[in-house]
């Protein structure tokens, strides 16, 4: 059976991956990625015949919250993990990297995997800072990497998460409520998606950076009426200056990955 090390396993992406896709044999990492010596033991101990690296600290408040403690897990994990793939002269087939839309700035055009990085915030500072060490460090090994740029995440169980905040503010008792900062344009994809696309990426052995998304335009303030209409209640929006953030998905394609549009309604009843 294939020999897929895995960090962030009891995360969103992880639990969803490890769900979804059946025919690995997982080696979790149960360590913190920010301990070299737990790394090294991880590495060593085990061989893989791919790795996929997931472990993060995500949500932007907490990393605004505490930049430094995101920076050690985002940046110096990675480097951590890459550093000792290198120094154990571990030979495996695949290396996956989770990074995030948000290396990217707000474009009025479908956003290209060559289009200038400028993150949009911290967390995205944390991802791109590792990106960069991944492609510096491990292309010299000859090993096949490959940097998945994931967009909105639909299903994510965090609180924080934009559907999640949503719902919360409209399933309260109040028959009309007040909404601020949805005058966005955003590209929605769900982790059975994501799972699968990383699946299809290994079977083809991807070897370069690409977007992981819908590719599909999503309003956030048509969703809110979606939402709104379900549970009866009427929205007051209060406008802001609205920003794009979609992704082209050229690159993904060409791997045979198609995305089906995402039913939002059933995220309704799962909050």
């Amino acid at each position: 059976m294939i020999k897929c090390g895995i960090t962030g396993h009891s995360g969103n992406l992880g639990k969803a991956f490890i769900k979804k896709i059946k025919n690995f044999k997982y080696l979790k990492f149960k360590g913190d990625i920010r301990n070299k010596n737990h790394v090294d033991k991880w590495i060593k101990e085990n061989e893989f015949d791919l790795i996929l690296h997931f472990a993060a600290l995500a949500p932007v408040n907490l990393v605004n919250k505490n930049y430094n403690h995101a920076l050690n897990v985002n940046y110096y994990g990675t480097k951590n993990l890459v550093n000792s793939i290198c120094k154990n002269k571990k030979k495996i087939k695949w290396f996956f990297f989770s990074s995030t839309s948000h290396i990217y700035y707000f474009s009025n055009r479908k956003i290209k995997e060559n289009f200038k990085k400028s993150p949009i915030s911290k967390y995205g500072k944390t991802k791109l800072l590792a990106e960069r060490y991944i492609l510096k460090k491990l292309k010299t090994k000859g090993i096949n990497c490959c940097i998945g740029r994931i967009f909105s995440i639909v299903d994510n169980k965090n609180k924080t998460f934009f559907i999640n905040q949503l719902l919360s503010k409209l399933k309260t008792k109040k028959k009309t409520v007040s909404l601020k900062n949805l005058n966005h344009i955003r590209d929605f994809i769900s982790t059975n998606q994501v799972s699968t696309a990383i699946y299809k990426l290994w079977t083809k052995k991807c070897n370069e950076t690409l977007n992981i998304a819908n590719g599909k335009k999503i309003y956030l303030k048509d969703l809110a009426l979606i939402y709104s209409k379900k549970l009866k209640k009427k929205i007051l929006f209060k406008d802001n200056k609205q920003t794009m953030l979609v992704a082209d998905i050229k690159k993904m394609k060409k791997y045979g990955i198609s995305q089906k549009n995402i039913n939002f309604i059933r995220y309704l009843y799962k909050t």
